[in-house]
């Protein structure tokens, strides 16, 4: 197993910087996540891990070695590519043995750790098959195997699942937690889709423009975003947020907050404590479609009228998107109620409870809240 650190790595591109300064330490057998949009770095940086990009700037140490000019073959680590790239002519066998045999290992040895490869991602009855003659998530296991097969001290993933279907995608990220569990490797995982970072990695890193813009668990960048693009970028549907201007704070014990007037007068109250913005300042409001609500009957705190625009039936609940002062786009929350669904066009009362509405101040950064949100043991196969 191998650790990581990143001290002030930059990339450049003739005078285009594309990775800007990045500091990171990744422990030892972690699985971590890089999740980001297309273009934010996350897929450079794993390939100057890699050895397959230079540095153009910084340090990157493995195991408190530098090296920055340590060739790839000699980092111990191998890359699983969003293509399979495997050979079309040779069988199973004959991809996941190539590089011990080139390597000049003896064929029992490269037998049983073929063999061993096979059994821990259940494809030795696929052994004498040729790529052809696989589905997807089967080539992928063997460019898996292929990578396994060389006991590398730190695993690269570059978008594996990609090029999956969604319930392929859905399978391979648990046999990627289990063999996470089962080898205790390091592994490095990139990705642009959210419910992948969220369901695999122990950490998460989100990238945004070439910057980190928050490490943590899923967990307490799901609960605490660091800023709105990090409350944008995870969850499903994505964080409401809605624009207003900080007044004097409201009164009231245990549920003190800052209190937004938003375009149309409606006063809110938010989880920031009294003084964190100044007043006039522009600020905005930040709530998971899950903690919004609709009223309930003589419900009177934190209320905001809204019109259905569109439904979304998923079976076990109803997603509505409705129009609301100081938004720029629909807000989304989650319906589980059964019997009647609110239909497009109608007005509705939505009830946003005061400990769930996050604040971000003008620059976009989230402030602090109330009472500090509590942190959970979460694990992967909870999430």
């Amino acid at each position: 197993m191998a650790a990581l650190s990143l001290r002030n790595i930059v990339k450049r591109y003739d005078e285009h910087t594309v990775i800007h300064g990045i500091d990171l330490d990744i422990r030892d057998g972690e699985f971590i996540v890089f999740v980001g949009p297309s273009g934010c770095g996350k897929s450079t940086l794993l390939r100057m891990i890699a050895g397959l990009e230079s540095i153009s700037g910084g340090e990157l140490h493995l195991d408190g070695r530098l090296a920055n000019d340590v060739p790839p073959a000699k980092r111990e680590l191998a890359m699983v590519f969003q293509s399979y790239a495997l050979y079309p002519h040779m069988t199973v066998y004959e991809n996941m043995a190539f590089a011990l045999q080139l390597a000049g290992g003896r064929k029992d040895a490269v037998r049983a750790a073929v063999q061993r490869s096979a059994d821990i991602l259940q494809i030795g009855h696929l052994l004498q098959r040729r790529p052809k003659e696989l589905s997807g998530g089967q080539r992928q296991r063997v460019a898996i195997g292929r990578a396994i097969v060389r006991k590398p001290r730190l695993f690269l993933f570059d978008e594996p699942l990609s090029n999956l279907d969604a319930s392929l995608r859905v399978q391979m990220r648990v046999e990627l937690s289990r063999l996470h569990a089962q080898l205790k490797t390091t592994m490095i995982y990139v990705t642009h889709d959210q419910v992948e970072a969220m369901t695999l990695g122990e950490r998460i890193v989100v990238f945004n423009g070439g910057h980190i813009e928050q490490v943590g668990t899923p967990h307490e960048l799901y609960n605490a975003p660091a800023n709105l693009f990090v409350a944008g970028f995870l969850g499903a549907p994505k964080m409401n947020c809605i624009g207003g201007i900080v007044t004097d704070s409201l009164a009231g014990g245990d549920d003190d907050g800052l209190t937004v007037r938003l375009e149309d007068g409606t006063l809110l109250r938010a989880d920031a404590p009294p003084g964190a913005a100044a007043p006039g300042g522009l600020v905005t409001i930040g709530i998971r479609p899950e903690h919004l609500c609709l009223a309930a009957t003589g419900e009177t705190d934190n209320l905001l009228a809204a019109d259905i625009t569109h439904v979304e039936y998923l079976g076990d609940q109803s997603v509505l998107h409705a129009a609301v002062p100081g938004a720029t786009a629909p807000v989304a929350l989650k319906h589980v109620a059964q019997g009647d669904v609110p239909q497009p066009g109608s007005r509705v009362m939505l009830h946003l409870p005061a400990r769930h509405c996050l604040v971000f101040d003008g620059a976009g950064r989230a402030l602090p809240r109330t009472a500090p949100w509590r942190k959970q043991a979460v694990t992967k196969a909870s999430i």
